[in-house]
């Protein structure tokens, strides 16, 4: 499985991040400090892609992304950070970062820049069993973001994409559209509720065979929506 480790203090920030890049695929190595990251990768060198918190006590991401440059050309680094000022862009990259991620950030951002970033260097396993979620007729092909059903290939927008991940990942479980609006559009997202069901009915009309009595996507009244009955 592709690794990717994490250095971010914040718990519940570096949960976020966690759960989502475990969605997407990836094995996800955790560390708090510069200092635990280092001794990390450092024990574990098949990991291909490391997201560095920038403001961090004791060594700061900037010197953990020095340091780990230093001793490895073709790891991928994205920097993380609550600034946006132009000059810690320009640190983060002139350190050796391949790119740079201004917080608050959307899960479906970051994972499509970890994507990117582990296919550049290198990190991209071949087609594997495992990059498919199944459930008769959809197969969804995780690596290259694609739909079929019975065989047959459904277009899907980014959005719907990450809708359908999330239901089959979780069949017959009810997610609540508060849960579906933060794992989808992310936790910065403070736009209305009503996008979840305008996308939702969307992706109906691509997916069900009788849109006015779905069986897939169901809807739990009052609630939300769940895959299956």
């Amino acid at each position: 499985m592709k690794k990717v480790l994490v250095l971010e203090d914040e718990a519940n920030i570096r949960g976020f991040i966690v759960i989502n890049l475990r969605r997407a695929g990836y094995e996800v190595i955790e560390a708090e400090s510069g200092e635990e990251a280092l001794e990390k990768l450092k024990a574990q060198r098949d990991i291909r892609v490391a997201l560095l918190d920038v403001m961090l006590p004791g060594i700061d991401g900037f010197e953990v992304c020095r340091r780990l440059r230093a001793n490895d050309a073709n790891i991928g680094i994205i920097m993380l950070t609550a600034r946006s000022q132009e000059m810690d862009k320009v640190t983060g990259l002139m350190t050796g970062a391949d790119d740079y991620v201004t917080k608050p950030f959307s899960p479906a951002e970051l994972t499509a820049r970890v994507d990117a970033l582990m296919r550049r260097s290198g990190g991209a396993e071949p087609e594997e069993k495992t990059g498919e979620l199944v459930s008769p007729p959809f197969t969804l092909n995780l690596r290259n973001r694609a739909l079929e059903k019975n065989g047959e290939r459904v277009k899907l927008t980014q959005v719907e994409y990450s809708l359908m991940k999330l239901f089959m990942e979780n069949p017959g479980k009810a997610l609540s559209r508060e849960e579906i609006l933060d794992t989808v559009w992310g936790h910065d997202y403070f736009g209305e509720l009503k996008i979840v069901d305008v996308n939702i009915r969307r992706l109906r009309l691509k997916i069900e065979d009788d849109t006015a009595n779905p069986a897939y996507i169901t809807t739990v009244w009052g609630f939300g929506y769940k895959w299956g009955e």
